[in-house]
């Protein structure tokens, strides 16, 4: 019987998508906006009334700038990384800001998790290791964010390992 006639699907247990985080919201971008324009508008008419308009371009300069700066800030943000565990299957999907997918599926049985801790800091990065292949993940969560995340996946990959009872009605 192959995997897509089987009237059983294999359960999972374990699905997360890590997306990097944004602090500043839109509105919040909006009044950062207004106020750096807002700011950048009076200097310029008071240099205009001084006689000195060339800075005036340059103040314009400065918020495009900086818009700029926000708007690759904002795209960079849509890149995500999704981890699904089954009992016969780890699948890494990591799609770049720019749309770009790549995956990686593994057996959980022969997948780890490496840490690179620091005692100040602590858990500076977590890698899937399976076969000669590692492969960082979660790189987008806080420190305490990634040990939550570790251990949940810890705990996922050790049912995938003791293996999943179905229980038939």
């Amino acid at each position: 019987m192959t995997q897509d006639n089987d009237p059983t699907p294999e359960p999972t247990l374990f699905s997360a998508i890590i997306t990097p985080h944004r602090s500043l919201s839109r509105g919040g971008f909006l009044l950062i906006m207004l106020m750096i324009g807002g700011l950048s508008f009076a200097g310029g008419v008071l240099f205009l009334l001084v006689g000195a308009w060339p800075v005036v371009g340059f103040l314009g300069l400065d918020v495009l700038l900086v818009y700029l700066a926000f708007r690759a800030n904002y795209r960079a943000a849509t890149a995500y990384e999704q981890v699904v565990v089954t009992p016969s299957e780890l699948r890494l999907k990591r799609v770049s800001h720019r749309g770009e997918a790549r995956e990686w599926s593994m057996n959980p049985l022969w997948t780890r998790l490496e840490r690179e801790t620091h005692e100040d800091f602590g858990l500076l990065r977590l890698f899937l290791v399976s076969r000669g292949l590692r492969l960082a993940v979660a790189s987008f969560l806080s420190p305490s964010e990634r040990e939550s995340f570790a251990h949940a996946l810890s705990a996922a990959l050790a049912e995938a390992k003791r293996g999943v009872t179905r229980t038939l009605l």
